[in-house]
């Protein structure tokens, strides 16, 4: 796989060291088993795949050789590059302005700008109205387009089954600015709808099943649907697309459902299920399959805490969140900062969109055993830092310095 040119500050000798340690021991990635750091008091497990992604790390080195090219230049970014806050708190330093918010309400008008302005693509792409915008004042689109190639994979695929006269059914948090883009590029080639969740899925597939009819489809889906939509017409043929950084088992349960309600509508065999639904299972991103596995396996190892490091708006990321409470109390934090001694943590509910203050969060055990993961959108630097901050409250053996010469 190609190797990025990503700023030394977001590296770290030690998860870099234990990484390709892994690496070379599992070339097949088929081994998902988590890595043990051991201090002696303190034994911290750290999740088989984490931290940045192909995509991002593309992402990062456009955005910071955009820069460079760029001198006395004024650069934008239409939104955040990547959901992580230290990454665009080190472009916002270098004069880069952010025209959205990461729920697209503008912050800059694009009346403002002109077509000596550079203008930054952001990882999860963008919709075409936008691009127009932008191609119409003279800024080229493609020129500086960070867009995730997983993410233009999901596109192709809207392309491909819409030729074949399949609705786009986008499984999606609808403010998110992939699933915006992923909904306007669907959408110019068909019929596209969002659902956000299963609970919206089931609400669907009783339509799809045509268990349930009538004009409260359009009041029940209202903003999540393309322009012209018609439920009579555009459920007959259908197939599911995702934004990348959802639950890879979300996105599979809810193909599933609606595949179901498919069979039950039509009566449909397997030889003829591909007459009404399309097989779009390759659209799920490697690196977020990677990820979830890898905590899946992280969780079997009997613990007393997990940290997940990243963004708070990073989707990706609340969802290893997700998976980690189901098993163990978790702590979701975006830096070693937020650990303030051995006896508190300020760490966020995404579910309450609320930082909370937990008290006595490391347990009095000999050795205390901690899980720790990372989303896709965030530096090794900061997982290390973590770990650096949790090694500073015991009386430990050995020292992060120790760990990373046992492993060259």
């Amino acid at each position: 796989m190609k190797q990025f040119n990503v700023p030394i500050i977001y590296r770290s000798p030690l998860i870099a060291a234990i990484k390709n340690k892994r690496k070379e021991a599992d070339k097949m990635k088929k081994d998902f088993t988590p890595s043990l750091l051991d201090f002696g008091p303190l034994q911290i497990y750290l999740a088989r795949h984490f931290g940045f992604c192909y995509g991002v790390e593309n992402a990062i080195e456009i955005a910071f050789r955009t820069i460079e090219e760029n001198p006395g230049k004024r650069i934008f970014l239409l939104s955040e590059m990547i959901h992580n806050p230290q990454v665009n708190a080190d472009l916002a330093e270098r004069g880069v302005q952010f025209l959205q918010d990461t729920n697209g309400k503008q912050v800059i008008p694009f009346e403002t700008l002109t077509k000596e302005d550079v203008v930054i693509i952001p990882a999860f792409g963008t919709t075409l109205a936008i691009e127009d915008k932008l191609n119409a004042i003279g800024i080229p689109t493609q020129k500086y387009n960070t867009t995730c190639p997983f993410v233009e994979k999901v596109w192709n695929r809207s392309e491909q089954i819409a030729r074949k006269n399949y609705t786009v059914i986008v499984h999606g948090k609808p403010t998110h600015e992939e699933t915006r883009a992923t909904f306007s590029h669907a959408a110019s080639a068909a019929p596209t709808i969002i659902v956000n969740d299963m609970e919206e899925a089931i609400i669907l597939s009783k339509y799809v099943s045509g268990e349930k009819e009538g004009a409260d489809f359009y009041t029940t889906f209202a903003g999540r649907y393309s322009n012209g939509f018609d439920m009579e017409k555009d459920l007959l043929q259908i197939g599911v697309v995702n934004q990348t950084t959802m639950l890879a088992s979300d996105t599979q349960a809810i193909a599933d459902l609606l595949k179901q309600a498919m069979i039950k509508r039509y009566r449909l065999t397997d030889n003829t299920i591909g007459e009404r639904f399309a097989d779009t299972r390759d659209t799920l991103c490697y690196a977020t399959n990677d990820n979830q596995s890898a905590v899946y396996e992280l969780l079997k190892t009997a613990a007393h805490l997990a940290v997940v490091v990243g963004g708070y708006n990073s989707s990706n990321t609340s969802h290893l969140v997700e998976l980690c409470e189901e098993k163990i109390a978790t702590y979701f934090i975006n830096s070693e900062e937020k650990i303030i001694s051995q006896d508190a943590i300020l760490h966020y509910d995404f579910h309450k969109k609320q930082e909370l203050l937990t008290k006595d969060f490391l347990p009095k055990k000999d050795p205390v055993k901690i899980l720790i993961t990372s989303g896709a959108s965030c530096p090794d630097a900061l997982v290390e830092g973590v770990i650096q901050k949790l090694v500073s409250f015991f009386n430990v053996q050995r020292n992060v310095t120790d760990i990373l010469k046992g492993l060259q």
